[in-house]
């Protein structure tokens, strides 16, 4: 029997948005649909509603988010990677922090479709940490991390570094505690994990768009957001044409190849116990640092399969690769600064500048990296 041939569309949505988005956070997802639009040679396709187009091939969808329900992504006509930029998960949790560790023990709590041997297939990539599901089990999962030194308390769902708490002792375990959402925990879960010194934190991807590939690795920077509390300021990435095995090539140094490695055996482990989920899009945020008793650690600290703070790097990337066939590597970056201070980018590196309803004065700008730009 034949399969259906699968339809195509020559448009780009920057669809589905989460109800609430802020004026960044908008921009900067159509920023990516007209870039992608260019990349694949199709139209942008603005204010996309499904409703308002029956009967037509779905887009290529640019969602803010993964979509976490394979029955909402097919019904989008969303069957694999190469229909958006991003990812599909099975389940809510997946797309979260939470899937990076285990729960503390047997009696925990856990959501349906859990897979509780994932943790031991992780446990050499990643921090000591735990997720926990009710805020009794996370304050036993806690207990037993301060016994080894501070820990971190970090939402499931947060992005840039915001909402996470450092607990040093048994009160500020508590304190820390009581200001989670219990819903939201057993929704999508909480993590707590070692806190570490001196840390470095690396960004490690893969993206495809149609017939382009790119992997890389970089770090990340923070900066003060308009309250004053450290938030992702940005990253500088090193880019291979094609994928890891182009990326290993490169003259990367010992850091950066463990980070590297940890990632590819992160996504290899979540892709075996979730065979669902699919991604055009994977980025993995790599800490090395050291541990309380100044031991060197290093492990994943959580995954992206959307749209995020490095998307705006990796489609200047795979456009530089487009336009030069011959060109093998190339580094870009994004960078994210907040307050008036800032100036404005130029044009070809712009993607939002003004007064955001949620975090306040905020640039962001991105594109590739040439060798008289500072640091971001």
């Amino acid at each position: 029997m034949t399969r259906p041939q699968h339809k195509t569309s020559d448009t780009v949505a920057a669809y589905p948005r989460r109800t609430g988005a802020s004026e960044h956070e908008i921009a900067s997802q159509e920023a990516l649909a007209l870039r992608l639009a260019a990349l694949l040679g199709r139209r942008f396709v603005p204010d996309f509603r499904p409703t308002r187009n029956r009967g037509e091939p779905p887009p290529y969808y640019v969602p803010d988010r993964s979509i976490t329900s394979l029955a909402r992504a097919e019904k989008l006509g969303i069957t694999r990677a190469a229909d958006l930029f991003g990812g599909v998960t099975p389940h809510a949790f997946v797309a979260t922090k939470s899937v990076t560790h285990g729960v503390v023990d047997a009696q925990a709590k856990a959501p349906q479709g859990w897979v509780r041997t994932l943790a031991d297939d992780l446990r050499e990539v990643v921090l000591r940490g735990f997720t926990a599901f009710t805020l009794d089990d996370a304050h036993r999962a806690g207990e037993r991390l301060l016994k080894d030194g501070a820990l971190r308390i970090k939402p499931a769902d947060a992005t840039a570094g915001r909402g996470q708490i450092v607990a040093r002792t048994l009160q500020e375990l508590r304190a820390g505690l009581a200001e989670q959402d219990a819903g939201a925990v057993r929704r999508l879960g909480l993590v707590l994990e070692e806190d570490l010194a001196e840390i470095e934190t690396y960004s490690v991807g893969w993206v495809r768009v149609g017939k382009h590939e790119a992997s890389y690795v970089g770090t990340q920077c923070l900066t003060p957001d308009n309250n004053g509390v450290p938030v992702y300021g940005g990253s500088e990435l090193s880019f291979a044409r094609g994928g890891f095995d182009q990326l290993r090539s490169l003259d990367l140094s010992d850091d950066e190849r463990q980070a590297v490695d940890l990632a590819c055996r992160y996504d290899a482990a979540v892709s075996t116990a979730y065979p669902d989920f699919f991604a055009s899009r994977r980025n993995y945020d790599v800490a090395i640092g050291r541990n309380a008793q100044g031991e060197p650690r290093a492990g994943v600290l959580e995954q992206s399969w959307r749209a995020g703070g490095a998307s705006i790097a990796e489609l200047s990337a795979l456009q530089a690769f487009m336009l030069s066939p011959s060109l093998k590597e190339v580094a870009a970056f994004t960078r994210e600064r907040y307050g008036k201070d800032e100036p404005a980018p130029t044009s070809q590196r712009y993607v939002y500048r003004g007064e955001d309803s949620t975090v306040g004065m905020i640039t962001k700008s991105g594109g590739i990296l040439e060798e008289d730009d500072g640091r971001i």
